[in-house]
């Protein structure tokens, strides 16, 4: 019967997709790891090639000390490390601000051409063979660069991807909450994901990659580290994952600021999945491809759209055999979908429920990606820095 077909694939896809995908190279390491040689401790080396830290600001004034305070607290022989920090068409007080400390290059121009445009840009002025990017709105953990860095002893190691922590704060709603243990989760596969073979593309709060092996993403991309990171693997290279490097931000300040992040981040997936068509060539990436596709592009694609088509055709099949297993599994879908709507209205009058932070951002992020197709196809995301007001953290 066709309706139990459609009801079965949707079910398979999302549980695979979310789910089952984590499971399965969980069980592959495993294995994998029972049948290596015992006793043998992979022991990586300590390396300190020179770095160049690049940290993109666009009007953090209120922020911006504290990050150089950060970055130059980090654990790294000094001579070792330069710093640029790019602050193109700031308006308030950054530029200056970074200008007092002698030990940053300051790249400053008044027009304001968007991050990519300032990060290619800022490209130009480094001069050593590993480069590593970062958000001006985040903390390193002092070890950050040392425990990335030794990761290219290994010459097949194209790019090292950090971890992003989301600090919460007092006042943190559920917004911050589902953002948290998104994150989280997405650690965890990430985690697996470079065990297995490679990271399926970095997070621009924290991510490196040989200097030689950058390439400019294009003008009017989205997610520039997504490309960046994804194109060096379609070359040969892996990224690796690096958990004792992250980099920590407070959650977005309100629900309105994270559906803004999410909406571009979706417009950019799509944007991303035409530019690396050529990932999804099963035989010229076959390990690569088989990563993206379960990691990245069935949650974008084919999950969203699921969804619905799940839930209606459940409905079609309640009176179909065995009855009681579609009636349950109807019933779980409806109290799914009634704890999403009660998190929303939660949300609304600022009342936390943990209990509700998973379904309500599991929605959210599959209706941004709706939202973010639409915005796709109309191809009326800028490229110019718009970023979401996070919490302060001194509402902690």
């Amino acid at each position: 019967m066709a309706i139990k077909f459609i009801f079965y694939f949707s079910l398979v896809i999302i549980i695979y997709s979310y789910v089952g995908y984590g499971l399965l190279i969980f069980a592959w390491l495993k294995i994998k790891k029972l049948f290596s040689r015992k006793n043998t401790i992979v022991k990586i080396p300590i390396i300190q090639p020179p770095v160049t830290l690049i940290v993109a600001a666009y009007n953090e004034a209120e922020f911006i000390e504290e990050k150089i305070r950060n970055t130059l607290s980090l654990n790294y022989p000094s001579d070792k490390l330069s710093l640029i920090f790019i602050t193109d068409g700031s308006t308030d007080k950054t530029p200056e601000i970074v200008a007092r400390y002698p030990s940053i290059q300051l790249l400053h121009e008044p027009g304001r051409s968007g991050k990519i445009a300032a990060m290619h840009r800022a490209m130009g002025h480094v001069k050593t063979p590993i480069v590593v990017y970062c958000d001006a709105n985040t903390y390193l953990n002092a070890d950050a660069i040392k425990n990335i860095v030794r990761h290219y002893a290994d010459e097949k190691v194209g790019g090292v991807a950090g971890e992003k922590k989301i600090m919460q704060t007092g006042s943190a709603e559920v917004s911050g909450a589902g953002e948290g243990l998104y994150w989280k989760y997405e650690s965890f596969l990430k985690q697996m994901d470079s065990d297995l073979y490679t990271v399926v593309g970095a997070a621009g709060e924290l991510f490196s990659i040989r200097t030689e092996l950058y390439e400019f993403p294009g003008e009017n991309v989205l997610l520039d580290d997504f490309i960046i990171s994804l194109r060096i693997c379609a070359r040969g290279y892996r990224v690796a994952y690096e958990k004792e490097a992250y980099a920590m931000e407070t959650a977005s300040a309100n629900l309105k600021e994270e559906k803004k992040r999410k909406i571009r981040i979706s417009a950019g997936a799509f944007q991303s999945m035409v530019m690396l068509k050529g990932l999804l060539n099963f035989f010229k990436h076959p390990l690569l491809t088989f990563q993206y596709v379960s990691h990245r592009v069935l949650r974008w694609t084919l999950c969203p759209l699921l969804l619905p088509v799940l839930f209606v055709s459940n409905l079609f099949l309640l009176n179909e055999y065995p009855a009681m297993v579609y009636r349950l599994f109807f019933a779980g879908q409806l109290a799914f979908y009634g704890a999403v709507v009660v998190g929303w209205l939660l949300s609304l009058r600022g009342i936390k429920s943990k209990l509700l932070y998973f379904p309500y951002y599991f929605f959210f992020i599959n209706v941004s990606l709706y939202l973010g197709f639409f915005r796709y196809l109309k191809g009326n995301q800028s490229v110019l820095w718009d970023k979401a007001v996070r919490k302060k953290i001194q509402e902690a």
